[in-house]
Formats: C-alpha cells, sequence, structure tokens
C-alpha cells in the first residue's frame, strides 16, 4: 500500500515537472458571449480586457488550471447606448464591481469546472473545453457553457406585451484563450 501511494505521489509529482504557466496573451483571446433579445434574435458581445494565467502540461497535453478576470468597463456589444445600460447599476453595476473573475476547481479530459464571479456572487460553474494544444512557448483552448445571469443577481428585463421579456435569463459563454509560457 505504501508503495501504491509513492507511485501515485511520483506520477502526480512527473506531470507537474512537464507543466507550464502562461499569460494570457490579450491580443489573441476573447471572453465572449450571447443572449437572447426579444426572444427571437441574439445579441452577441465581447468583454475586451482580459487577463490571467494557465497551467498546461505540453507532455500530457493538458490543461491543469486555469484564472482569469475580465474589465466589465470593456463591455462591448456593438451598440454604445445598449454598452452603457449594461454598465450601469441596474444590470451590472460596475462602479461596484468592475471585474468579472473565474477560477478553476477541478478539470477533467474535456469539462473545466470553476468558480465564477460576477456583481460579487460566486457560483462553480460547468464549462466544455476544447483543447488547442501548445506549440512551441504558445497554449490555448476554448471554454464554452451557459450561465443564468438571474443566479449572478443580474436581473433587469422588461415584460413585453406579447408576454415574452426582453432579454433571456440564459447567457451562452464562449472564451477563447491563448497564452504565452512565462519565463
Amino acid at each position: 500500500m505504501k508503495n501504491l501511494k509513492l507511485g501515485l505521489l511520483s506520477i502526480a509529482l512527473c506531470s507537474t515537472l512537464f507543466a507550464g504557466e502562461y499569460k494570457v496573451d490579450t491580443s489573441h483571446s476573447t471572453a465572449g458571449f450571447t443572449v437572447k433579445h426579444m426572444m427571437v434574435s441574439n445579441v452577441v458581445g465581447k468583454i475586451k480586457d482580459i487577463s490571467g494565467t494557465f497551467e498546461y502540461d505540453e507532455k500530457a497535453n493538458t490543461l491543469l488550471k486555469v484564472e482569469g478576470e475580465l474589465l466589465v468597463s470593456s463591455i462591448d456589444t456593438a451598440d454604445e447606448k445598449r454598452d452603457a445600460h449594461l454598465k450601469a447599476d441596474d444590470i451590472l453595476d460596475i462602479a461596484k464591481f468592475p471585474k468579472i473573475t473565474f477560477k478553476s476547481t477541478k478539470i477533467e479530459k474535456d469539462v473545466v469546472y470553476g468558480d465564477l464571479t460576477i456583481k460579487g456572487v460566486t457560483k462553480n460553474i460547468k464549462l466544455n473545453l476544447e483543447n488547442g494544444g501548445a506549440l512551441g512557448k504558445k497554449a490555448g483552448f476554448t471554454l464554452t457553457g451557459k450561465i443564468n445571469r438571474s443566479e449572478f443577481g443580474v436581473t433587469w428585463n422588461k415584460v413585453l406585451e406579447t408576454g415574452g421579456v426582453a432579454v433571456s435569463d440564459e447567457v451562452r459563454l464562449n472564451i477563447d484563450i491563448e497564452g504565452n509560457l512565462a519565463n
């Protein structure tokens, strides 16, 4: 039993020997979202100011952990008036909550679990992982998933005369990350 424990510890230590820490390359990374508008079309947006780090095992071609931060002031939906409303205190309230953060808690082959914090509310979410791999001093991956914005205190909405609502509660996430190996 003691040998089994030592063997497992050795495997765990060896896998971290080949792991590298990467810094998110902001010019090649995006944090995008899509939300249903008026129940008939989609509004697509992104948060342009993204930063973070991740650990990647090049030998095993495996993402080991990821942490990121988004500055909500950089939200862009291609409509300045809508962007200003999203930043206002009745929706994302960037004066009180300027950042959205994510920190992985567990990574399986094709799934990343992690703590997402929006407006001071933290929920553990599940994101699908598409591993882009590593090449030279670069590595990348894509995370996709869905969240319910109301669970994070983002509850603004308007009931329509037809009975629907102006904005869906479901928000689809699409996050593309490329990083540079830190020295």
